[in-house]
């Protein structure tokens, strides 16, 4: 059964229901503490969502320089899937693992809905197992998702397919609806909502399920 890493960082939040989530589409969940520098040999790693550090200083800034991060980063590179939700996005993009940044939302108000995205590529190991241009409903909470990024950028992550889903209707400025974006390789993906929130009835839809089914499938496939 392939293993699936959930980092605690100090003020993580949603490191449970990440966990929850990973059992539920039957891979095995495995806690992982960011004070350690061992991923215990998992296949694919999540950072999840909450207030790592307190965010002080920026989102996720002070969290890209834990321990645990110096053999994610490595084994992300070397082609490891890796999934950043929310507080985990901003981690990625202060650890250069994505492009462009999460800055305060537009209006500088806190943003908590039940969020409409469109699905943009399914080119990743976290989203073969949707269809492009699928709307899908995923819970948003957060301060800080207003994604932004240079126009060069924009422009290149746009032309290669790095965009993975947009708004549909944009609740906190991100530039171009970006809700989420990938790296050029496809094994990396940052998202501002939470598709663990979304993976049984009780809590509304299922939206949110497929990440971590479409997991399931490059791994059976790559682990044969």
């Amino acid at each position: 059964m392939p293993r699936i890493g959930v980092v605690t960082f100090p003020g993580s939040l949603d490191d449970s229901d990440a966990l929850r989530a990973v059992e539920l589409a039957g891979l095995k969940p495995v806690p992982l503490w960011h004070g350690t520098d061992s991923v215990q040999g998992v296949d694919a790693v999540i950072l999840p969502g909450g207030f790592s550090y307190g965010d002080y200083l920026r989102c996720g800034a002070i969290a890209r320089f834990s321990p645990v991060m110096s053999e994610i980063i490595k084994r992300a590179d070397a082609g490891m899937p890796l999934l950043g939700i929310c507080n985990g996005f901003q981690i990625l993009c202060e650890a250069h693992l994505l492009p462009g940044a999460l800055t305060r939302n537009a209006g500088r108000t806190f943003v908590c809905t039940e969020q409409r995205l469109r699905v943009e590529s399914i080119d990743t190991v976290w989203t073969n197992t949707y269809t492009p241009g699928q709307e899908i409903t995923i819970v948003l909470k957060s301060g800080e998702g207003n994604y932004v990024a240079d126009e060069e950028t924009l422009r290149r992550i746009e032309g290669e397919n790095q965009v993975v889903f947009r708004y549909v209707g944009n609740p906190n400025g991100s530039a171009r609806d970006i809700a989420g974006v990938t790296n050029e390789r496809g094994n990396v993906v940052g998202l501002m909502p939470h598709p663990e929130h979304n993976v049984e009835d009780l809590t509304g839809n299922t939206d949110g399920k497929p990440f971590f089914t479409s997991v399931q499938a490059f791994l059976a496939r790559a682990l044969g």
